[in-house]
């Protein structure tokens, strides 16, 4: 594992001009060293890349739509619980409060763009009046997310893109 090949000096009793001892310096570079860190560097970077999506919870509804193209601003993710909890990013935040925080987000923010998260299971009325929230703290791009591999409205299974 990793070991190189000491190669003796040459012949009988005399000694080259340079030689150091009975063996020469060994001129291959180890690399095991460098690939073990590798490999380590490749599983924790492996394990932690899932964890860094958003983290609200939610059971999002399955369509046959395209992924959006990504941006070059961080999203802006707006999401929506089961419970009624309403989250910018990963905090929560009362409804009351929730016009006037994406008003003063959307004042530092080049894009109107946001991603709305919501769960399956929460009421379209609810789906919409968050939406209007959103229209009124200046963001009229909304993107819903949705996981992808539904089913489409021909009938079809998604193809999971």
């Amino acid at each position: 594992m990793g070991a190189g090949v000491m190669k003796k000096s040459g012949g009988g009793g005399r000694r080259r001009r340079g030689a150091r001892g009975k063996h020469a310096a060994m001129s291959e570079i180890n690399v095991t060293p460098f690939v073990d860190v590798a490999l380590v560097l490749l599983i924790i970077f492996m394990v932690a890349a899932p964890l860094m999506t958003v983290g609200v919870p939610l059971e999002l509804p399955k369509t046959a739509a395209q992924s959006v193209p990504t941006e070059q601003e961080e999203p802006l993710t707006i999401s929506l619980t089961v419970d009624g909890v309403v989250a910018i990013m990963n905090s929560e935040v009362p409804e009351a409060d929730l016009v006037n925080r994406l008003r003063a987000i959307a004042a530092e923010r080049e894009s109107d763009k946001i991603y709305l998260r919501a769960d399956g299971a929460i009421e379209y009325a609810r789906v919409v009046q968050v939406m209007g929230a959103l229209n009124a703290g200046g963001f009229s791009n909304i993107v819903l997310v949705t996981d992808t591999g539904g089913p489409s409205l021909d009938g079809t299974q998604g193809t999971g893109n």
